[in-house]
């Protein structure tokens, strides 16, 4: 019940991750891009929305304490902004109450230690890089590049299961497998098939779970990533390249593969 409680208001913080990381990003690659006056006012504007306070996105209304209880502000504020009463997105308590069912379960599998920690960061960090990806077709090195480094250190301090050698395996092996099946078929085609957050995704679910998990992690993602773009394709709303976001479908695989080998 408390991993619960916990979980919930963590999902909040994977909340304000997904919408303001991506934002945040995309303010540096522009400072960094284009340096005109021109562009001053519009990241100056875009500068406030990464650092500011919570606020509703439709009407930039601060946000409250009492706006800000997980689920609970939800229902009783029917879905609405309390300023401007525009509808809330149906994700937000979806997404803490999603966080909140892996907190618990994981300490219903490993109990209460630094284990069930351990997989409740790790899942709910993938969860959260799985919507950013879905959102923004990005994978940030920000969250993935510190995950390897957590994997690798949840293992080499016995905390996991994974013996410190299979984890780096499986960093140095899962980044490597994507890395070449992306040359090969841009040599091939001439085309981009994945991006480079992929590899690094696949670093992090190795580090966590181990070499012997990539087999496993890689057919889960690539059968439910192809069912996906079959059902798109068929329903006309994939584009003329057939490009998707791969990463939701390996946070996924990471999050079966995690309780499944326990």
């Amino acid at each position: 019940m408390g991993a619960a409680f916990l979980g919930l208001f963590l999902g909040s913080v994977v909340n304000m991750l997904v919408r303001r990381l991506p934002l945040y990003l995309q303010l540096q690659w522009d400072a960094q891009i284009q340096q005109a006056d021109a562009l001053e006012a519009t990241n100056v504007k875009s500068a406030n929305s990464a650092h500011a306070r919570p606020h509703c996105p439709h009407c930039k209304h601060e946000l409250q304490m009492m706006d800000l209880v997980p689920i609970l502000s939800f229902v009783l504020q029917h879905g609405h902004c309390r300023s401007c009463a525009q509808p809330l997105s149906l994700r937000y308590p979806l997404v803490e109450a999603l966080t909140a069912a892996l907190l618990a379960a994981c300490v219903g599998v490993w109990g209460v230690s630094w284990q069930a920690l351990a997989a409740g960061f790790f899942s709910s960090s993938l969860l959260a890089l799985a919507l950013i990806d879905w959102d923004s077709s990005l994978l940030p090195d920000a969250i993935t590049q510190p995950l390897v480094w957590a994997g690798l250190i949840v293992s080499a301090l016995q905390i996991s299961r994974v013996p410190l050698q299979q984890s780096l395996a499986g960093a140095v092996l899962g980044y490597l497998f994507f890395w070449l099946i992306y040359w090969v078929f841009k040599l091939l085609t001439g085309k981009e098939g994945m991006g480079y957050g992929d590899f690094k995704l696949t670093a992090a679910l190795g580090a966590w779970l181990g070499v012997g998990a990539l087999l496993p992690l890689i057919l889960i993602a690539t059968l439910t990533g192809a069912a996906f773009g079959l059902i798109q394709k068929l329903r006309g709303a994939i584009g003329e390249q057939g490009h998707f976001s791969f990463g939701p479908f390996l946070s996924l695989a990471g999050i079966l593969v995690l309780f499944g080998g326990s």
